[in-house]
């Protein structure tokens, strides 16, 4: 008999399976360089265990430097691997990125640079423009964090404010071949927007990213307006000679991660529904929206017919309104639960494949047909909880929170609804 708990959490593990880095770059490897060095770089959640998999499948000599997250490090012999903070970035980020720089300074056109790159690149390369501080670059990241911006948002003011990201480190590798194998943790995938694009051209302008400012009402420093507001905050555009020859792949994405879960529902009998990769919008929004799906499922046995998965992707926001744990994916899961109220036989699991729902070392959480109700037998009020952004702490006095530690990947949100 299915256990709907243990059904849940077999297809977020496979979900997070499906990109991890041994499996997923092998296959886009470069071709060894005739003359050149040949010089591993990268930054993200995901770039030391991507930086092991060049290693355990590279035959030639191979040197390099990845920052990842406190905690994700995964040893290499050649490849030097760098810890810095997520998501707020800290000094270590700083001197790493500045190390990046440094390291692919003096290159030649015998040179081959592979830069991986993963979620979480924004925090960890974090050197800002001539003109700002590391407190100036946190004090925009906490604002963003806090405001509701989408991650396209987000990264647009990021690229304006880097002396890395929006294919500045790219053209600092010029004139040596670039290649980048891209573990994508956005909606829709666009590389410029996976760890901001450090190696891409930005199509965008410094007027899009004063336009989030003013749209978000953002309190910025005057020294960050300052670099804003100067022709000095232009990133790399298409046009630019020095990204000439730079090639750009995707290795793992969130709708493959989707589709290995909706292999395992077939498997075990149940009919999986994808309803998309890149579902954005307010957590709590998204939540009440997969709701009327699972209740119409649930009750008219329309548009799909029980038992069934509902599968969805994406990164969703939250606006912080409370003084709460938050956490986009248990966010989600609190407003969906509570939409739901209690309706029988609808299950659900949402987590980011990173194991990092938030700044929390909790990945997120599953709801029960009795959630609501075990939480007000221990004197927990779920829509107060929800209005706090406190979803950590609600999923965890329940015991239902899901806790991976690194996976040493990051393909953006996953959730799944369980309609028996």
């Amino acid at each position: 008999m299915l256990d709907p708990k243990s059904f849940l959490r077999s297809l977020f593990d496979a979900a997070v399976a499906s990109a991890q880095p041994s499996l997923c770059i092998p296959p886009f490897l470069p071709k060894q360089p005739a003359r050149g060095r040949f010089i591993v770089i990268g930054a993200g959640k995901a770039s030391a265990a991507m930086a092991k998999a060049v290693e355990e499948h590279w035959d030639g000599p191979l040197e390099g430097l990845v920052v990842t997250r406190y905690g994700y490090n995964v040893p290499c012999e050649h490849i030097e691997i760098v810890e810095a903070a997520h998501p707020v970035p800290d000094a270590a980020g700083q001197e790493a990125a500045r190390r990046l720089l440094d390291y692919v300074q003096d290159l030649n056109e015998d040179d081959e640079v592979l830069c991986l790159i993963s979620g979480g690149g924004s925090a960890l390369l974090s050197l800002p423009l001539d003109g700002l501080s590391l407190e100036d670059k946190q004090a925009v990241n906490k604002a963003l964090l806090a405001c509701g911006a989408t991650i396209t948002e987000m990264n647009c003011l990021r690229r304006h404010l880097s002396a890395v990201k929006g294919g500045r480190l790219a053209a600092a590798c010029h004139p040596a071949k670039v290649t980048t194998l891209l573990i994508s943790d956005v909606p829709g995938d666009n590389p410029m927007d996976i760890a901001s694009g450090p190696t891409v051209a930005d199509p965008t302008t410094r007027q899009d990213a004063l336009e989030i400012v003013r749209r978000y009402k953002l309190d910025l420093p005057a020294s960050v307006m300052a670099v804003l507001e100067s022709d000095g905050s232009e990133s790399i555009k298409p046009d630019d000679d020095r990204l000439a020859g730079a090639e750009v792949h995707i290795v793992a994405a969130p709708q493959i991660a989707l589709e290995e879960a909706a292999k395992v529902a077939v498997d075990a009998g149940i009919t999986p529904y994808i309803l998309g990769d890149s579902l954005e919008g307010e957590a709590s929004d998204v939540g009440v929206m997969h709701a009327g799906i699972a209740r119409q499922v649930a009750e008219k046995n329309q548009p799909f017919e029980k038992p069934c998965l509902i599968l969805s992707g994406g990164e969703t926001t939250v606006t912080l309104k409370g003084d709460g744990r938050g956490g986009r994916n248990v966010e989600f899961l609190l407003s969906l639960a509570v939409a739901l109220n209690g309706l029988d036989e609808v299950y659900a699991l949402s987590g980011d494949t990173d194991g990092v729902d938030g700044a929390e070392e909790i990945a997120g959480a599953i709801a029960t047909p009795d959630t609501l109700k075990r939480a007000v037998d221990k004197g927990l009020n779920p829509r107060l909880e929800l209005e706090n952004n406190n979803g950590h702490g609600f999923f965890e006095a329940l015991g239902d929170s899901v806790v991976t530690g690194p996976t040493h990947t990051n393909v953006n949100d996953f959730r799944a609804i369980l309609i028996l």
